[in-house]
């Protein structure tokens, strides 16, 4: 039972996250949330839990659709942050710990959509 809850929340947990990923990227610096010190560490947690949610949320979706997906998305926030009015600094670092943690969160995530678990 849980398992199947979880299928039918995945996708609204994983349009949430990305919704709030977003948001918190183009807000101003000194208003967005922060749970570290760290700008990379923020980023690679965002994207290795977005990876992670949809791969629950997209069962049928190959990993290599998704990471490509979610690298996108991650080169549209930088190239976001590169508008002068939002005030925030867009890095290629940013997109490649992007990549990096959606890469491993597909990793990590991928074998139990193999056997079935998602």
């Amino acid at each position: 039972m849980p398992i199947q809850f979880f299928r039918r929340i995945a996708p609204f947990l994983f349009w949430g996250a990305l919704l709030f990923a977003y948001v918190c990227a183009i807000m101003p610096a000194k208003e967005a949330p922060t749970f570290s010190s760290s700008d990379k560490v923020e980023h690679m947690v965002a994207f290795f839990t977005l990876a992670a949610l949809a791969a629950f949320a997209f069962p049928r979706a190959t990993a290599l659709r998704i990471g490509l997906w979610l690298a996108f998305f991650g080169a549209f926030i930088e190239f976001s942050q590169a508008i002068p009015f939002l005030h925030r600094d867009a890095s290629v670092y940013d997109w490649v710990a992007d990549v990096v943690a959606l890469t491993v969160g597909l990793a990590v995530v991928n074998p139990a959509r193999r056997i079935g678990l998602t």
